[in-house]
């Protein structure tokens, strides 16, 4: 073999030889990666994985551990921060911190975010590490006196660092160029009316958002950064796709059906809709695929636990007013027997539970007066009658039940407005003098004005007011994600939409049935109070506030 040839197949030998080396010592270096709980347990609650708590250090400041040391306070849920008054907080999802400086060449396009600061050099694994531990960013300039400092060892950063990379979602459920999906559910326990009603108004205010201009002159196009990124411009109007998620069977099935429709009709979020008792289900559904369901049209909303995020209610319903009954016989005398009444199987069943929760706390106990299903009026008058006198009664029955109770008792009543129908409610007279109304909502005097928009638009659009408030809540749901949704631009991330809603719902004008709507962080339920109210007539639904608004 000639000198040149052979030299050739030495090196070439060598060469593949160093690269099989080099390739087991990368495979040596290369850590596994980290448990993804761990990252999120640092991130969203503040603990270490060895149980510890995480400690924030600001100079000049208390320091900050566990839950408020978390980054989600400011960084949010999404990983796509915020801006209070003058404080930006920048987002720290992966194409945000790893995105090079705009310097005029084409770079991947970023969605539009108001606190994006991209002047300054691309992050990497290292300097992000930087930045958490001392405060200094990719340019080696300090960060705000807002950003604590973190004392992580190498381990926990790496568990936080690989969290902060998966913030991102590469591709978002029912969003694509030109759409956007949503949904909105139906379970088979809801009342046939108040479906109708809701269905109706919803489909004519996806056909109304579609129906009008659309194209790049209605709108001014921005993006994140500057430079060659300007000529990338992005739709913000496309189409709405409604699909409507009727279910069916026992409630035991309802998410596996809800997990099928998804599969086959992916969603960006699910809005308003229409439900009977149980909304456990679907609230399991929402938070296990991440998907936004707000404002739905429910009597009872089941309890929220420390997780929960995804699912974002108006009231409490039923059960507010237990609370509001609660802290109403506690200001009474001790001594004074409590009783409830509701129809076996409807949700005034659970508004008794959580009373009798509320009842429990105070050493007392509640007379439980529960009529079946399919049982008369004789019934009800049958078990009022049973009550040992001065007895307070909580009244958990529908319109049709409260028409024909009989005689009135001598005691205290409290009368539930969602069920019996608020200042609709056909009290007969000998009760009224000693009813208190539960409203969880405000008197139709005060909010006649907020309501009067929707009835003018249903009475325009010819739809029926079939149930008018579960339509008016509807109409407000609708109102509140199609401005919640300007508001993203084109940064569609569900997390995002949920922080949104947060940020902006209590400056919204119009708020249907309920005085005031305010979320903030772990805060599932926009409208937190009630009131009491009395008939001023034997008949007709002229009413006055009896006490406060109250939190309870």
């Amino acid at each position: 073999m000639p000198l040149m040839l052979r030299r050739l197949v030495v090196l070439i030998a060598l060469c593949a030889a160093a690269t099989v080396a080099g390739a087991q010592a990368r495979r040596i270096e290369r850590k596994p990666p980290s448990d993804p709980m761990a990252g999120v347990a640092i991130y969203e609650r503040g603990v270490l994985p060895n149980g510890a708590p995480l400690i924030a250090e600001r100079s000049d400041m208390p320091s900050l551990t566990g839950e408020h040391a978390a980054c989600i306070n400011c960084h949010r849920k999404s990983g796509l921060g915020s801006v209070e008054a003058r404080n930006i907080i920048p987002p720290v999802t992966s194409r945000f911190l790893l995105h090079p400086p705009d310097d005029h060449s084409d770079v991947a396009r970023l969605p539009y975010l108001p606190n994006a600061r991209l002047a300054r050099e691309a992050y990497t694994r290292e300097t992000i590490a930087r930045a958490i531990r001392e405060g200094i960013d990719a340019s080696g300039k300090p960060l705000s006196y807002l950003m604590p400092r973190y004392d992580l060892n190498d381990a926990d950063m790496t568990a936080l660092i690989d969290h902060l990379m998966a913030l991102d979602v590469p591709k978002i459920p029912g969003v694509s160029s030109g759409e956007l999906h949503f949904a909105t559910i139906v379970t088979p326990d809801a009342d046939p009316a108040a479906k109708d009603g809701v269905l109706a108004v919803i489909r004519n205010f996806f056909d109304e958002k579609n129906a009008a201009p659309r194209g790049e002159g209605n709108q001014k196009m921005q993006t994140s950064a500057k430079g060659a990124l300007e000529k990338h411009m992005f739709r913000v109007n496309r189409e709405w796709v409604l699909h409507v998620w009727e279910l069916s069977g026992s409630p035991s099935t309802w998410q596996q059906q809800l997990d099928a429709l998804f599969a086959a009709e992916p969603v960006f979020a699910v809005v308003s809709g229409a439900y009977g008792r149980d909304y456990s289900p679907v609230r399991a559904f929402c938070e296990s695929r991440s998907v936004p369901c707000l404002f739905p049209n429910l009597e009872y909303a089941p309890p929220v636990g420390d997780d929960d995020f995804h699912v974002v209610y108006f009231s409490r319903g039923v059960g507010l007013e237990a609370d509001l009954i609660g802290a109403d016989v506690a200001t009474g005398p001790a001594t004074t027997p409590v009783a409830a009444i509701y129809r076996e199987g409807d949700v005034g069943e659970l508004a008794a539970a959580r009373l009798a929760d509320d009842l429990r706390a105070q050493h007392r106990e509640l007379r439980l007066l529960r009529i079946p299903a399919k049982a008369g009026p004789d019934a009800i008058r049958a078990a009022i009658k049973s009550l040992p006198p001065n007895t307070a009664l909580a009244v958990w029955l529908r319109d049709k039940d409260v028409a024909v109770l009989g005689p009135a008792p001598k005691g205290a009543v409290y009368l539930s407005g969602i069920l019996a129908g608020d200042e609709y409610a056909p009290l007969p007279g000998d009760w009224r003098p000693n009813t208190k109304v539960v409203l969880t909502v405000d008197l139709p005097d005060v909010r006649r004005v907020r309501l009067d928009y929707a009835h003018g638009w249903f009475r325009v659009r010819k739809i029926p007011e079939v149930s008018f408030r579960a339509q008016a809540d509807a109409f407000l749901a609708c109102g509140i994600v199609s401005e919640t949704v300007k508001h993203l631009i084109d940064a569609f991330v569900p997390n995002y939409l949920v922080e949104r809603i947060e940020d902006t719902l209590e400056h919204r004008v119009l708020t249907g049935y309920y005085p005031r709507l305010t979320l903030g962080p772990h805060q599932r339920f926009a409208s937190k109070g009630g009131t009491f109210a009395r008939f001023t007539e034997p008949t007709g639904p002229h009413m006055e506030q009896v006490g406060d608004w109250v939190v309870p």
